[in-house]
């Protein structure tokens, strides 16, 4: 939906610095120093790179685009607001930036509590191996949903397109740096910005007692978490090596391998018991 109001040739150019730069600083200082570039299943994740970072978002904004005629009169009296329209670009990047990280927060915890949802969102926590090309590493099916629960909330804001793209550059790179293989804590900015050092914990196999739906769910920002209580972060004592001994989710081992498969789960199943 809001994929349409900004040019995605620009932003896959900036997805692409971002990448290399990302690739790059694993190479100059990895954290975990046995891990290969070329590690199992990387080539999966470029196709989930390019795909959901750019093919799918004129997909679906070609989509949107025809819902939005339909749906005219209600998105009409909702851009009418443009409650950020007159204010600086400054500031409008700062209140969308962060009204959509809350947003963004609130589902990513949705889609580890409601089991249908997090059928589709398994595809990201089928990572074992956490390197900055797992920040694009998930199923479609979850730009849907995010893009459909955030879009009304936003959309009222009426900020510039220039906003937009800033907010998807800014988002790629916190995100990219997030997984990436980087010794990364922001230090006492650590209770703001989420970071590789914080967001493993998200990714760990096993979740730390009492804490089952999962931990660190913050997308850009960390602040959510620390005032949720969600957050898990163990001191040295707890965890020396400061990240978990395993990633992935219970019953890994029966999630689909391939990407043919990996692309349609778990439609083709639902689809199969509805027949």
């Amino acid at each position: 939906m809001l994929y349409a109001l900004w040019d995605t040739r620009g932003y896959l150019f900036w997805l692409l610095v971002i990448s290399l730069g990302c690739l790059l600083a694993e190479r100059l200082r990895p954290w975990r120093r046995g891990q290969r570039v070329l590690r199992p299943q990387f080539f999966q994740d470029v196709f989930w790179l390019f795909f959901n970072g750019h093919y799918f978002a004129i997909v679906f904004g070609t989509v949107t685009a025809l819902v939005a005629q339909w749906a005219a009169p209600v998105l009409l009296h909702a851009k009418a607001w443009n409650l950020l329209a007159a204010q600086p670009l400054a500031m409008q990047f700062g209140a969308y930036f962060l009204l959509k990280d809350f947003l963004d927060w609130c589902i990513h915890n949705l889609l580890h509590r409601t089991p249908a949802l997090w059928e589709f969102h398994k595809l990201h926590h089928s990572i074992v191996e956490m390197d900055w090309i797992g920040n694009f590493r998930f199923h479609w099916m979850e730009i849907v949903v995010y893009q459909g629960l955030t879009y009304f909330p936003l959309i009222i804001l009426g900020v510039d397109p220039t906003v937009l793209l800033l907010v998807a550059i800014a988002s790629t790179l916190i995100g990219h740096l997030n997984h990436s293989n980087l010794d990364l804590t922001w230090g006492p900015l650590r209770y703001v910005f989420n970071s590789p050092r914080m967001h493993i914990w998200h990714h760990a196999q096993e979740m730390p007692a009492g804490r089952a739906t999962g931990v660190n769910f913050g997308i850009s920002l960390s602040l959510w978490d620390w005032l949720a209580g969600t957050v898990h972060w163990p001191d040295r004592a707890a965890a020396p090596a400061q990240q978990p001994p395993a990633l992935g989710f219970a019953g890994l081992e029966r999630f689909p391998r391939s990407l043919a498969q990996r692309f349609f789960h778990p439609v083709a199943a639902w689809l199969k018991r509805w027949r």
